[in-house]
């Protein structure tokens, strides 16, 4: 059987393309659609749950360009979500009683309203949770204040760090990367997070630099957390790991090394029903820098909306939304594979 690569297939970003090359190797490997899996274990169609976290993508600017970044995120992109739609997901919120709102990016802090943002969710009385890539805190001046705003206001910081090393963290997010999200950890630590009974948290998520699964979350977290105080002092209160979802540059990854038959085969084969009852997109609700609205942050950026009539923040309608049921396709099978895989690491 050809590689994708041998084949000269081309990479595919586009639900599109993405839907033909699945289709594709579900017929050469002769692999169940994940509807299929799902109805074998009861639960097509997935249907959502009392939704708990508001997950906001503020833009898709950032001053990284990382390897397996699935938002294709970096300094050249000009998506920015503006102050009107950020007050449309404020209006939207108060008419809930969603507990968290998660902001992602790219880089959410450079978002010129970025902190605006946060101050409104926190009067509203919501948990803020920020997706922070750690090198921005220490990227420009401008930024080097954060770790006191998000002091401030209680946020849970959620920061990617693929290893404990510099050269496995520099190979999939640039050179330097690791010595500058050192530097920014001890920052937060130095205002209280990670710390024992300070409240204030900092979470750190692990994705696998190559073709392969993440292993034990527990294990994992253990090691980081005594190399990471061990080596350099630096204290964090929970670790996620992630599996990387076959999109957008880690699609590419898989295609160009020759790993994408392989990698798909590998998370069919590892199918877990428990972890695809857990999975984030039935009790998450996505909004793009745009203001529409997904089923979780992957759809978004193969820009496979809700099932809804109500497609946009606002015309948000949660007993509308509640009543959809969430789109699925073969990439879902990265969050059902083993433990499984969430914006909060393993379901099961």
């Amino acid at each position: 059987m050809k590689s994708l690569k041998a084949s000269g297939h081309p990479l595919a970003n586009s639900a599109v393309q993405l839907q033909s090359l699945q289709s594709e190797v579900a017929d050469t490997l002769q692999l169940p659609s994940f509807h299929q899996k799902l109805a074998g274990a009861g639960l097509f169609p997935l249907q959502p749950l009392e939704p708990a976290v508001f997950q906001v993508n503020v833009g898709k600017m950032c001053n990284q360009v990382c390897k397996h970044c699935h938002v294709d995120a970096g300094p050249d992109r000009q998506e920015i979500m503006t102050r009107e739609t950020m007050q449309q997901c404020l209006d939207a919120l108060a008419r809930t009683t969603i507990p968290t709102v998660d902001l992602t990016g790219g880089a959410p802090e450079m978002n010129p309203d970025f902190r605006w943002f946060v101050a409104e969710i926190r009067k509203l009385g919501r948990k803020v949770m920020v997706r922070c890539n750690l090198t921005i805190i220490v990227a420009n001046p401008k930024y080097q204040d954060l770790p006191e705003f998000f002091r401030e206001h209680q946020v849970e910081v959620v920061s990617s760090l693929p290893f404990y090393n510099a050269d496995k963290t520099d190979r999939q997010r640039g050179k330097g990367v690791f010595d500058s999200s050192i530097r920014a950890m001890r920052m937060l630590n130095a205002v209280g997070y990670g710390q024992p009974d300070s409240g204030l948290l900092l979470n750190l998520v692990y994705n696998p630099n190559g073709a392969f699964l993440p292993g034990s979350q527990e294990s994992l977290k253990r090691q980081f957390k005594r190399a990471l105080l061990d080596e350099f002092g630096i204290v964090f209160n929970d670790l996620y790991a992630i599996t990387n979802i076959p999109i957008s540059r880690y699609l590419d990854y898989l295609i160009s090394s020759g790993n994408y038959n392989n990698y798909m085969e590998k998370l069919v084969n590892s199918f877990n029903p428990a972890a695809a009852a857990g999975v984030m997109c039935r009790n998450t609700l996505s909004i793009s820098w745009d203001g529409f609205i997904y089923d979780c942050d992957f759809n978004q950026m193969l820009d496979l909306k809700v099932a809804s009539p109500v497609q946009h923040v606002r015309d948000f309608d949660e007993r509308a939304l509640n009543q959809r049921s969430v789109v699925v396709n073969q990439h879902c099978y990265g969050c059902t594979a083993g433990a499984g895989s969430s914006c909060g690491g393993t379901t099961a």
